[in-house]
């Protein structure tokens, strides 16, 4: 009996020898290793990822040590795996949900076919998933742009962090979101109030393609002018940037434009067809915006590049040809 005591001892102590080593020794993992751990994966399932992954020692100890703390709660998500950690300190991770997150960087201007592609290179989805979602879910901001066709222009442009567990309305809902927290911090939204209902649409897509228009923060109030003063005047407003965009949703651009893109048939093609295009061609920031709300109020009706990052503006086309000339020959020279 005592002799069968004894060995039960040793077995005891040795058992937890090697449970105190498989706990609480450190493991280091071979370079950055990162672990999918989807919603109703069952705790074995999440130990077994850990140990196949190189993370942890032992699956059993990771399962027990779980089975002494009452169970609680390990949060699925994307982990990221660099440093020694023992089994206690992946659990305390786990149980915070100390996710992996990938930044998504989406500059003033860009697009929905640009976003889409930032979504794609931070490892989250494919393009075509997110492209999908702005283009058909309106119903994110109906109530501020109730004839909106598509998200197009309430993306705000900013810095963000996705987790790949998110989905794609969940990540495009942030960037809408964001949109309203600036849109009410600059009054737009309150506007709504004392607005015909597409007052935001209206300026949102001018804001669109004066971002487009120029990079040159004091010039966007004066861009926005001479846009309004020929909305004023019924004269179309001949936006580049807007033919572009047509040929973007047509899928047939090729990088730059040509003489004969002027007469591409499209309803966003401001050549072709007076007035603002049916919604906004990009995301613009909240320069363009506050221009767009707030415009100089000049009777320019014309302005073109200087060849120097900046522009000349007009108020007679004689003026504005003018103007174009010494742009063309300030190209000339720099050849």
């Amino acid at each position: 009996m005592r002799k069968l005591l004894w060995l039960l001892s040793i077995a005891l102590i040795g058992a937890a020898g090697w449970f105190s080593w498989a706990l609480l020794t450190p493991v280091e993992p071979s370079g950055q290793t990162i672990i999918m751990l989807r919603p109703g994966y069952s705790t074995r399932r999440i130990a077994a990822e850990l140990q196949s992954a190189g993370v942890i020692r032992s699956q059993s100890a990771f399962m027990l040590w779980h089975f002494l703390h009452r169970r609680r709660l390990l949060k699925a998500g994307e982990y990221l795996f660099s440093k020694p950690a023992n089994i206690i300190d992946i659990q305390k991770r786990l149980r915070r949900g100390d996710v992996y997150f990938h930044t998504v960087v989406i500059p003033e201007g860009f697009t929905i076919f640009d976003i889409a592609r930032a979504i794609e290179a931070a490892g989250l989805a494919p393009a075509a998933d997110f492209l999908k979602e702005a283009q058909t879910d309106t119903a994110l901001v109906a109530d501020i742009a109730p004839n909106a066709p598509s998200l197009e222009g309430y993306l705000f442009p900013e810095t963000y962090q996705f987790t790949r567990l998110m989905t794609m309305q969940e990540m495009a809902a942030a960037m809408v979101k964001q949109f309203r927290v600036e849109a009410t911090q600059m009054n737009l939204i309150a506007d709504v109030i004392v607005r015909p209902p597409d007052h935001i649409s209206t300026v949102v897509t001018m804001a669109s393609i004066v971002e487009k228009e120029t990079a040159v923060p004091e010039e966007r109030p004066l861009v926005a002018g001479v846009y309004y003063n020929r909305l004023a005047k019924h004269v179309a407003l001949d936006a580049d940037p807007s033919i572009i965009y047509a040929e973007l949703l047509a899928g047939t651009y090729q990088g730059s434009l040509h003489h004969e893109d002027m007469q591409f048939k499209s309803p966003y093609n401001t050549y072709r067809n007076a007035g603002l295009p049916p919604g906004p061609i990009g995301n613009p920031g909240r320069t363009a915006l506050e221009a767009a709300l707030h415009p100089a109020q000049t009777d320019y009706l014309y302005f073109v590049a200087d060849a120097q990052g900046h522009h000349r503006f007009a108020h007679t086309i004689a003026e504005h040809n003018k103007n174009v000339e010494a742009y063309r020959k300030a190209i000339r020279g720099r050849m």
